[in-house]
């Protein structure tokens, strides 16, 4: 991989001007899901659909089920497999990956993942809990701690990238005038959140004594989006590596905890889908997780006689909340960072000021093809009423860009596992646990209050 690249990833540092559209993972991420959601529109348009390059193994109850599905739908996983390996290993070629180490890796994804599809579809899943993406974490850490894989495959287990494709192509299964809708109850229980999140580790951990760059990406870290938050802050600040590890090593912790803790006390108390969605999104810190924590109660409501609600209902909660109201605060965070630590830390080492592009460049991109995505299918299903667009557009258009966008959120899910080894938590020291932890505490406490008391009709009615 070129070190130049390598460093500037690693560091959260710019890629600025045209260049940046077609060398940072953001924008790939927007042109492969947007990619794929104008072709699926081209297709519906032309009365076709990109269904049959969408599947994904159909519910089973017998071996010999299975077996018949893989014979007859063969060649259409195949056609899958190159699609998604074209475009992974085309980006990955010019954001500077080595393709001998990329490909692989992707290919062992791939297989796990499709491994992962299978036990989540046999008809006794839902009855010992065996859903996909907890399937996929688990899976990923059992063989990421146990099986200790050759270091180089990490870069087939890109997180962040599939995550990124993933919002894009979810966008496309919300209609964009329910994001005009509940976008700003979105935004505002989110800001909230974010902002007293932030104020609570950062001057918690100055108070202990860590040092301040290390308490501002522990902050974005938590009451942002988790890793991204992290390095974009650690860019704008200028972050020591060791302090990048800390802060990435303790969203990954209390994430992991939370994909587990958020739908089972949910559960427990029997929430609304949609209620227990957007908690997680106030609760959580990475889009990753989150996600995660949102389909897997989504899935238990529909599995449940007693909770209502939809999977939909809880990622489009999580959503909102998330990706339209937490995750806009990285560009604005990162900014003021930069010019305090440029105007004031580091005064005496003679820097230059940041440019007021920074925002442009730290703003992540992905949620506009978010947005685009959802405005496209919604133009197109705006002649159609519900009971068409439930018999027509949904099973031809919707219905498929949902399933590829499961196949890119269970790539992220084992990713996860893959890269999460515990052996390397044992460096992070006491004093940041301690700030971290609390503000987790306060995401947690909130976000309960705001979306079980203070908007629960908004969330039920979502």
């Amino acid at each position: 991989m070129d070190d130049k690249m390598q460093n500037a990833r690693t560091h959260g540092e710019s890629i600025s001007g045209w260049s940046e559209l077609w060398r940072k993972e953001d924008w790939w991420a927007v042109w492969i899901g947007l990619g794929i959601v104008i072709i699926a529109a081209s297709f519906f348009l032309n009365d076709a659909t990109v269904k049959p390059i969408a599947i994904k193994p159909a519910k089973w109850d017998t071996f010999a089920t299975l077996i018949t599905h893989f014979k007859d739908q063969f060649h259409w996983y195949l056609f899958q497999f190159l699609m998604w390996g074209i475009l992974f290993t085309v980006s990955a070629k010019v954001l500077g990956y080595r393709i001998r180490e990329f490909l692989p890796a992707f290919i062992f994804v791939y297989v796990i993942s499709m491994l992962i599809f299978v036990l989540g579809s046999w008809s006794q899943a839902h009855r010992y809990n065996l859903e996909p993406p907890l399937l996929a974490l688990v899976i990923g850490l059992l063989i990421s701690n146990f099986a200790r894989l050759p270091k180089w495959m990490d870069s087939g287990f890109r997180v962040e990238y599939y995550i990124k494709i993933g919002i894009v192509l979810l966008g496309a299964t919300l209609p964009f005038t329910l994001i005009l809708w509940a976008g700003p109850i979105a935004i505002l229980q989110a800001s909230i959140v974010s902002v007293l999140t932030f104020i609570v580790i950062y001057f918690i951990g100055v108070h202990m004594g860590v040092d301040r760059r290390l308490c501002a990406c522990l902050g974005a870290g938590g009451a942002i989006c988790g890793v991204s938050g992290a390095i974009a802050m650690a860019g704008a600040v200028r972050a020591t590596k060791e302090q990048i590890s800390i802060a990435i090593t303790l969203v990954i912790i209390w994430a992991m905890i939370m994909i587990f803790f958020l739908p089972f006390a949910s559960r427990a108390l029997e929430l609304h889908a949609g209620i227990a969605g957007a908690w997680i999104g106030t609760s959580e810190f990475a889009d990753a997780a989150g996600l995660a924590a949102a389909q897997v109660y989504g899935l238990m409501a529909e599995a449940s006689d007693t909770i209502p609600g939809t999977e939909d209902q809880a990622l489009s909660a999580f959503t909102l909340i998330k990706v339209i109201g937490r995750d806009i605060w990285i560009g604005v965070w990162a900014f003021i960072f930069a010019l305090i630590a440029t105007l004031r830390w580091e005064v005496k080492e003679g820097r230059p000021k940041p440019s007021t592009m920074e925002i442009w460049w730290r703003f992540p991109k992905f949620v506009f093809g978010f947005l685009l995505a959802s405005l496209l299918v919604t133009a197109l299903s705006s002649d159609y009423g519900y009971e068409e667009f439930k018999k027509i557009v949904e099973p031809n258009l919707v219905g498929p860009l949902k399933d590829l966008r499961t196949w890119t959120f269970i790539f992220c899910f084992l990713s996860i596992g893959l890269t999460t080894r515990f052996r390397e938590f044992v460096h992070v020291g006491v004093k940041p646990i301690y700030s971290f932890s609390i503000g987790v505490l306060v995401n947690v406490i909130i976000g309960f209050v705001l979306s079980v008391f203070l908007f629960a009709r908004h969330w039920t009615d979502i």
